[in-house]
């Protein structure tokens, strides 16, 4: 069924960002995914974000694989590039895109079966490499598109809508993500908005590789009672482990520090995030205690949500390896191909 294209009329008292643009201008073409899919309360996340973000529809760039996840770019910023790969394939479009254009912003986005199956080793490497772009993995637990199959992130002892139990440990991204040395590690719930849209605008202004692990329940395979990945479940379970807002740096910071404090980690372009932890002593930027943490609440079934870890002096894809300062497709032809000598005088050098 093809996606329908949405009206781009918008309503002459539409709220403006700084670019001039509506939150219409940021939408894409009608979803076809099940009414309900939790997956189109995310898409409405990252369009309310870049919007708040003003971030041109043209500079940006849509990533995404195989799944009912990686349909959805097709519903946010219809001006964007895009890009829909082979599945599990994404992360490496994204390094090569990332390579020659630096100045777009990337937004790929994920599910479980994409990103920790067939695409675990391509997110372990773009984690590794820390790409300069936002990963929303949509996490619901199980193959949508093919029928309700589990899924790697599936939870032990989990039920699948037949009844089918799941024996096997899942994958968790957050704990991989934290162990593999991502800078920007979070996760959120798809029935969240509050929650959700400030994580992606940090996100967005964080230098690196940003990942955001988004429990989004599957209504047609996996919404009933035996689910660990249901609207239910996660509502009941979930614990709010970071609150965190978004200040631009445009606008004054006012804030009421709570009694448990708050702790701001300033991003490198001058914005801040600001973040009220529970407990009092939770420290986002502390790698080993907040996975401590995460093992702590693990063994009491609680879904722990917010931004979890954050490194805010990482060097990205490009700072680590120095390249060239102009994106290599505004680079002239005698630059990327400097000919036969300079190769042979490159070669010397190894010799």
């Amino acid at each position: 069924m093809p996606s329908i294209t949405k009206p781009i009329a918008a309503h002459p008292t539409a709220l403006r960002n700084a670019l001039g643009l509506t939150v219409r201008d940021y939408e894409g073409s009608m979803s076809t995914l099940c009414a309900g899919c939790g997956h189109d309360s995310i898409t409405a996340a990252i369009i309310r974000a870049v919007w708040e973000q003003s971030i041109p529809p043209h500079l940006i760039a849509k990533l995404s694989g195989i799944g009912c996840s990686s349909k959805t770019p097709t519903y946010f910023v219809g001006g964007a590039h895009g890009f829909n790969s082979a599945h599990g394939r994404m992360p490496a479009i994204a390094a090569g895109a990332i390579a020659a254009n630096r100045d777009l912003t990337y937004i790929g986005v994920s599910g479980d079966g994409d990103s920790l199956s067939i695409g675990l080793g391509q997110l372990c490497h773009a984690i590794r490499r820390n790409l300069h772009m936002i990963y929303v993995l949509e996490n619901n637990g199980v193959y949508g598109l093919t029928k309700g199959q589990f899924s790697a992130s599936a939870d032990m002892g989990s039920k699948s809508k037949r009844g089918e139990v799941n024996r096997m440990a899942p994958i968790d991204p957050v704990r991989l993500a934290l162990t593999l040395g991502a800078t920007f590690v979070a996760r959120s719930f798809s029935g969240d908005k509050e929650q959700l849209v400030p994580i992606l605008r940090a996100a967005i202004a964080h230098r690196g590789f940003a990942l955001i692990d988004v429990v989004s329940p599957c209504v047609t395979f996996n919404d009933h009672p035996g689910s660990t990945k249901s609207y239910l479940h996660t509502r009941r379970f979930s614990q709010h482990m970071i609150e965190a807002d978004y200040v631009p740096k445009a606008e004054e910071i006012v804030a009421n520090i709570t009694d448990a404090g708050t702790t701001a980690v300033k991003m490198h372009d001058g914005s801040t995030v600001l973040f009220r932890s529970v407990p009092k002593d939770y420290d986002p930027t502390d790698r080993a205690k907040v996975s401590a943490y995460l093992d702590q609440n693990q063994n009491e079934g609680q879904v722990l949500t917010g931004l979890l870890y954050i490194e805010s002096d990482s060097a990205d894809l490009h700072q680590a390896n120095d390249t060239s300062k102009t994106p290599l497709r505004d680079l002239p032809y005698e630059k990327l191909c400097p000919g036969a000598d300079a190769l042979n005088a490159l070669q010397d050098e190894y010799r």
